[in-house]
């Protein structure tokens, strides 16, 4: 079975947040930066990766990121903020 990520992209610090699950987060972060993904990434501006989390199985990744979405937003900017308190793109980190 293949690998997962499940991914937050977000237009500036503490801006919209996006969660998404892929199976290549680099090739996948690359196309949100282009603005080459869906009308929400593309009208909020949502190009900076700001979160990422790996999964040896691609359905544990998609059952994550089902979960988070249901979440408040408080507990995803905690989750985020655990990671990234700067809410840095990692973007350059995977290429």
């Amino acid at each position: 079975m293949k690998g997962g990520w499940v991914y937050f992209m977000t237009n500036k610090p503490d801006g919209v947040l996006y969660v998404g699950v892929t199976s290549n987060i680099a090739k996948r972060a690359h196309e949100h930066r282009e603005g080459l993904v869906e009308v929400f990434t593309k009208q909020y501006g949502l190009t900076r990766l700001v979160y990422c989390e790996r999964f040896d199985d691609i359905r544990d990744a998609i059952q994550r990121e089902k979960t988070i979405k249901h979440w408040p937003r408080a507990w995803k900017v905690r989750l985020l903020q655990g990671e990234n308190p700067e809410w840095d793109d990692l973007y350059e980190l995977l290429i």
